[in-house]
């Protein structure tokens, strides 16, 4: 047990610093998700979007998306996460943001996209992603939104993450991000504990 906990802090403290995460990642991997609700494996093109790529290539080899919540799902729309239940290794990233980048995809169902700050503006992706659950390219590419890679295996998975506390707040009555920010896992486990979340996130070899 001791060790475990050793080892933990070890992982966060690691994880307190974004400068350390610049690793180039391959032209195309997978990063498979084992969730609460079982696995979904996502396919990420470097080409289609390469500072994105390497972002979400360096959070999920070190293990930053471990025990994540599926924060914001929206029926029909979209599924998000990404926020570290830790929050001292979520505010080492607060600034630890890439420019935007052409959408050379559309965002269609499936497609899986590193999401930027809410009411963050632009340039502001950092460590949240989400995923399509629908066609959204007709709103999304315009806005130059653009897509990492896909879902190739387990959107049945996807599909069914707890969806019922809706939108966050303040536009909805699901999580508020800024308390997420502030007090992590602690308050999603006591104010939305049917959340799904990852258990583990890995790069397949």
């Amino acid at each position: 047990m001791f060790r475990a906990l050793v080892g933990g802090a070890l992982v966060a403290l690691q994880l307190t610093r974004p400068a350390a995460f610049t690793e180039h990642a391959p032209a195309t991997y997978r990063a498979a998700f084992d969730t609460s609700k079982g696995v979904f494996v996502v396919e990420v093109h470097r080409a289609w979007a390469p500072l994105g790529a390497d972002r979400f290539y360096n959070l999920v080899k070190s293990g930053f998306y471990d025990d994540c919540r599926f924060f914001r799902v929206i029926d029909s729309k979209l599924v998000q996460a990404g926020m570290h239940g830790d929050p001292k290794v979520q505010a080492a990233w607060a600034s630890a943001t890439i420019p935007d980048e052409p959408a050379k995809e559309s965002n269609r169902r499936g497609t899986v996209v590193l999401a930027a700050l809410a009411g963050g503006g632009s340039d502001t992706r950092s460590t949240q992603f989400f995923i399509n659950l629908a066609d959204n390219g007709r709103l999304l590419d315009r806005q130059q939104v653009a897509p990492i890679g896909r879902v190739i295996s387990g959107m049945d998975v996807v599909d069914s993450l707890y969806s019922g506390y809706g939108e966050g707040a303040p536009r909805g009555t699901g999580p508020d991000q800024g308390r997420i920010r502030q007090e992590g896992n602690a308050y999603l486990e006591q104010t939305f504990p049917k959340l799904d979340y990852v258990k583990k996130a890995t790069i397949e070899k």
